[in-house]
C-alpha cells in the first residue's frame, strides 16, 4: 500500500490530532518552511514527522540533555532541527541518510537555520555509518526503511549511553500492524516483528506510545 503524497493518516478520532497541534507550541520560522518545502519538492512528504512529533522530540531532548544524539533516517531534516533546538550547550546531532536528494535539501535547510554548527548529515548506508561511530549515544531516533529496524536497533544498543533512550518511529504503521494475517505487506510485517521483538527483549524496557503514526520509547535495564 503507497500513502498519498499528503500528511500521514491519522490513527485518532477526526479532529483530534490537529487540536493536539493547536494545543502545542509552533515550529520556529525555519522548520516552517522546510515543511513546506518537502511538501512541495517530495514524493512522499508524509515521511515528515510534522509538528506534534516534531515538538515531542524537542521536549524529549530537552528532558534528556543528550550529549550525542543519532538519528537513523534524516529525510529533508525536519527532525533534526527539532531535536538540535534543545540540546544542551556542545551537544551534537549525526543524522545518516542514505538517499543524496534528501541529503542535499535537509544540508541547505540545516545551513540555513540558526543550528548549523550542531548537525552533522552523514550521507551513506546506515548500518555502514553505525559500525563506524563510536558512541555512546544518549538518544537514538530510529525512523527509516522499515525492514532494517531490528538491524538499526541491533547495531544501536550495545552502544547506548548506560541512561541513554531509543526512540523509534511509525511502529503503528497507519493501523496495519492490526490487519489480517498474511494480508501484510512486507514492511508491515518487518515492523510487527519488531514490534514483538522488542517487548519481550529482556535487555530492555520500552513504552509503545500513540504519538502520531506511533513512536516507541526503549532504555536498557
Amino acid at each position: 500500500m503507497t500513502l498519498p503524497p499528503s500528511r500521514m493518516p491519522s490513527l485518532c478520532l477526526p479532529g483530534i490530532e490537529a487540536y493536539a497541534e493547536a494545543h502545542s507550541s509552533p515550529d520556529p520560522e525555519h522548520l516552517l518552511a522546510l515543511a513546506e518545502e518537502t511538501r512541495t519538492t517530495t514524493r512522499a512528504p508524509q515521511m515528515m514527522v510534522g509538528q506534534l512529533e516534531g515538538r515531542f522530540l524537542k521536549m524529549l531532548v530537552h528532558m534528556l540533555q543528550p550529549r550525542h544524539v543519532l538519528e537513523v533516517g534524516t529525510f529533508t531534516g525536519y527532525s533534526a532541527l527539532s531535536m538540535a533546538e534543545a540540546l544542551p550547550p556542545g551537544g551534537r546531532v549525526t543524522t545518516l541518510e542514505v538517499n543524496g536528494r534528501h541529503a542535499a535539501i535537509a544540508r541547505r535547510n540545516i545551513a540555513a537555520s540558526p543550528y548549523a554548527d550542531r548537525i552533522e548529515v552523514i550521507l551513506a548506508p546506515a548500518l555502514d555509518s553505525i559500525a563506524g561511530l563510536p558512541g555512546p549515544f544518549d538518544l537514538v531516533f530510529i525512523d527509516a526503511d522499515k525492514t532494517n529496524y531490528r538491524n538499526y536497533y541491533d547495531a544501536v544498543l550495545p552502544k547506548l549511553a548506560p541512561n541513554g533512550v531509543i526512540a523509534v518511529d511509525n511502529v503503528l504503521w497507519t493501523g496495519r500492524v492490526l490487519g489480517p494475517e498474511g494480508e501484510q505487506d512486507e514492511d508491515t510485517r518487518a515492523l510487527m516483528a519488531f514490534n514483538d521483538f522488542v517487548a519481550s527483549d529482556p535487555r530492555v524496557e520500552c513504552v509503545m506510545l500513540t504519538v502520531r503514526d506511533g513512536v516507541t520509547l526503549i532504555r536498557r535495564r
